[in-house]
């Protein structure tokens, strides 16, 4: 069965969702697991997919980097309701490189970098004011200059070994198109509905 390359495939996919989607295209549901197998879902921003995966950021001390330290798996999908669409990936994640994370890390807003810094994500909050204390005193401290990115807060990449293309058809009779990595690229298969 010949299909064009995956990632290909994908990207022309999130166009026609930048097109046509009033929500944020590229946000997509992330599931994990920790090491005893109990799953966690939450959306995240993917902001580059290419050969090498389908990277998302996020700070390493998250519940969601707690997880992929101990299971280095993760699955991903968006749903594009305008579309009637959507894409499953499934891989191992890695960290993207430092030089990679420090450059989204420095396309972001100001205050948006200020927030990773004021954030202690997944941690328990005693009250919303100590957060807006936190976010106020590096605006104080930071003024208009951008904060450098912190050690603890970057990029992964998850690596497909599994990606699914979902289309609507009516009566239920969707079209599935499955991809799964072999050694020599990549093996297409049609899934029932």
């Amino acid at each position: 069965m010949s299909e064009p390359d995956p990632i290909v495939r994908f990207n022309a996919a999130l166009s026609r969702a930048r097109g046509s989607e009033h929500d944020v295209p590229d946000a997509a549901a992330l599931a994990t697991a920790d090491a005893r197998g109990r799953p966690s879902v939450r959306m995240v921003l993917v902001k580059n997919a290419d050969e090498r995966g389908f990277v998302f950021f996020t700070s390493y001390k998250s519940r969601k980097a707690a997880e992929l330290a101990e299971n280095p798996h993760a699955a991903l999908c968006f749903h594009w309701k305008s579309l009637d669409e959507q894409v499953r990936i499934e891989g191992r994640v890695e960290f993207v490189s430092a030089e990679e994370s420090d450059s989204y890390f420095a396309s972001r807003p100001q205050r948006s970098q200020l927030a990773a810094l004021a954030s202690e994500q997944s941690g328990l909050l005693e009250s919303r004011e100590e957060l807006e204390q936190r976010f106020a005193t590096l605006c104080a401290e930071h003024g208009e200059r951008n904060p450098p990115r912190p050690a603890t807060w970057g990029g992964y990449r998850l690596v497909p070994e599994r990606i699914e293309f979902w289309y609507h058809r009516d009566d239920r009779l969707h079209h599935r198109l499955l991809y799964v990595r072999i050694p020599e690229g990549w093996d297409t298969s049609l899934l029932y509905p």
